[in-house]
């Protein structure tokens, strides 16, 4: 199994940034691709951006130009790069990782993004 650790989040003034990282250990080598989707309270779970182990990248279109998603496939970890937050993107973030093997997808544990205004 593959397990998610996520780290870097906090509380922000509008404007400035952020890096999450994504910590992945156990069977990497079965990690087809990994994402980051987001969470508000009273909001569904949305997608904000995924990257596959060829190095492919989707966007949210909320976050287009302002975050960016990466790999370092030699640290086993994912970040994502936050640049000009807004107050609307406070959410709980959550690396998730589509696998070759059972169980196939799971989830990390989420942390917490706070923008103030």
């Amino acid at each position: 199994q593959v397990q998610l650790v996520e780290s870097g989040g906090g509380l922000v003034q509008a404007g400035g940034s952020l890096r999450l990282s994504c910590a992945a250990s156990g069977s990497t080598a079965s990690i087809v691709a990994m994402g980051w989707y987001r969470q508000a309270p009273g909001k569904e779970r949305e997608l904000v951006a995924t990257i596959s182990s060829g190095g492919g990248t989707r966007y949210g279109d909320s976050v287009k130009g302002r975050f960016t998603i990466s790999r370092d496939n030699a640290r086993n970890t994912m970040y994502l790069q936050m640049n000009s937050l807004k107050p609307e993107d406070t959410a709980v973030y959550y690396c998730h990782g589509v696998f070759k093997v059972s169980p196939f997808a799971s989830w990390g544990q989420g942390t917490q993004v706070t923008v103030s205004s």
